[in-house]
């Protein structure tokens, strides 16, 4: 009995070595991906025709505005402004008909002075891997800027590297690990996942449906 209940002890401890192996190979295979494709200044930023402007909840649980939402609408705009996009294409979630992430960028973006002729939607933004591919397979763009938090852009730039997308992209203001501890939390996780969408399961986008085309 003795025996048979250390055996199982040695399992358990080699099945959590082996859980942490892999969430640390994930997240430095992500960090490591991105060598010159993120960039934090706009004045060396290169320019592109597009920015795709990722997703996230206006507001928090807690109440007041999601400070992630905030700072990526804000570099949105101040690339805008900048001269370095010239379309912004809003990619959220839509699942529901209560939620809807594209249509409040949209008219949060446009409340900031933007011309609502510059924004394009993309409501099946379900996932950051959506929103990429969809980028290219459904609004025709092969080369890009993607507009979010630095730990997110790391997970965007690899999953366009590895789709064979041609997207830099441009870093928001980030949030504080105080603030933004959950989310950077579970953004460790997220690399794992990715990995098994990659390259185990292959997973592709939950819909396509017909092109749009940009600027026209």
């Amino acid at each position: 009995m003795l025996l048979k209940r250390k055996k199982i002890v040695n399992w358990l401890k080699w099945c959590l070595l082996g859980m942490i192996l892999i969430i640390l190979v994930s997240n430095l295979v992500v960090r490591f991906s991105y060598s010159g494709s993120i960039y934090s200044s706009v004045n060396t930023l290169p320019e592109k025709k597009v920015g795709l402007l990722l997703g996230t909840n206006k507001y928090l649980k807690a109440g007041g505005i999601n400070p992630y939402y905030q700072y990526r609408l804000e570099a949105a705009v101040e690339l805008l402004n900048a001269g370095k996009i010239k379309y912004i294409i809003v990619s959220g979630d839509n699942s529901i008909i209560e939620y809807n992430e594209p249509v409040q960028m949209r008219d949060d973006l446009i409340k900031m002075g933007v011309d609502a002729t510059l924004i394009y939607l993309d409501y099946a933004g379900f996932r950051t891997l959506d929103s990429i591919i969809r980028a290219k397979k459904v609004f025709g763009q092969d080369s890009f800027i993607i507009i979010s938090q630095p730990f997110h852009n790391q997970r965007a730039i690899f999953i366009a590297k590895q789709y064979n997308i041609d997207a830099i992209a441009f870093n928001a203001k980030d949030v504080s690990m105080s603030r933004g501890f959950k989310v950077q939390f579970r953004e460790i996780f997220a690399r794992v996942k990715l990995m098994i969408d990659i390259y185990l399961t292959n997973k592709q986008p939950k819909f396509l449906g017909e092109k749009v085309i940009v600027g026209q």
